[in-house]
């Protein structure tokens, strides 16, 4: 079985091969969900999250890139222990009202090479990283070996207006300022390497129909909750929807 050795730290001039999420950590992402409209997009990503981890009692949760602090506080609501894993000591800071009362743990290390023993944790969860890790299998291949249970990430999926996304782009960043290019994945790209890892899909959550970008420039939570519930009851959000969460579960060894 493979080990690492725990480096809760980074060490001088030591430079990670992947580290989007030091920028997902920052204060100026957090910007992107700043006000009633960012309020409202949260909350149907802590709806799906929910949905998630229904059937899975109070245990041990790592979060990695989790240094946005999008779903600590509702995870350790729930009752879960949450180690929060960023590749530097930086993306610890929007976590700290959490860490100074030793509500959570926040560890920096290698996200294709944790500081975790396998299967240390009971459920691994990582938001907004996946699609900007160049190296996504090795990154997969790891949240499968620190994960006892479940794994449950997010990704903006191909089958949606993300395969607008080289059009849109430049009007994307115009309105958010700040974003980056993304990779979208089809779901089976990310199922076919779990599965090789002795994980199989066990559920999904398609978060909006409308891309994000169209609900941000609109500013109108009530209005877009009333357009993305109608695209649910149509079906469209089945079908086309972004970005997906994804619960995937160690099958039982024989």
């Amino acid at each position: 079985m493979h080990q690492s050795t725990p480096k809760m730290e980074n060490e001088p001039g030591l430079q990670f091969p992947e580290t989007a999420d030091i920028e997902t950590s920052s204060d100026e992402y957090a910007s992107r969900f700043a006000g009633p409209i960012g309020s409202w997009l949260l909350s149907i990503q802590e709806q799906g999250t929910r949905k998630m981890l229904a059937d899975i009692p109070p245990g041990r949760i790592l979060d990695v890139g989790g240094g946005h602090a999008q779903v600590t506080e509702f995870l350790l609501d729930l009752g879960h222990h949450v180690t929060v894993l960023g590749s530097a000591d930086v993306c610890g800071h929007r976590l700290a009202r959490f860490t100074h009362t030793g509500r959570c743990e926040f560890n920096t290390g290698n996200i294709l090479d944790m500081p975790y023993p396998d299967r240390s944790f009971d459920v691994v969860i990582s938001y907004r990283l996946l699609p900007h890790v160049a190296r996504w299998r090795e990154f997969l291949r790891e949240l499968a070996r620190v994960a006892t249970g479940a794994v449950v990430l997010d990704y903006p999926e191909m089958k949606s207006a993300n395969i607008l996304e080289p059009l849109l782009f430049k009007i994307k960043k115009q309105i958010e300022k700040n974003t980056r290019e993304f990779r979208s994945f089809r779901r089976s790209e990310i199922v076919d390497v779990m599965a090789l890892e002795g994980f199989a899909l066990l559920d999904e959550y398609k978060q909006f129909f409308f891309p994000m970008v169209v609900h941000r420039m609109m500013k109108k939570p009530g209005f877009s909750s009333m357009l993305e519930s109608g695209a649910r009851t149509m079906g469209l959000t089945g079908l086309l929807g972004s970005p997906v969460i994804l619960k995937l579960a160690r099958q039982t060894e024989k």
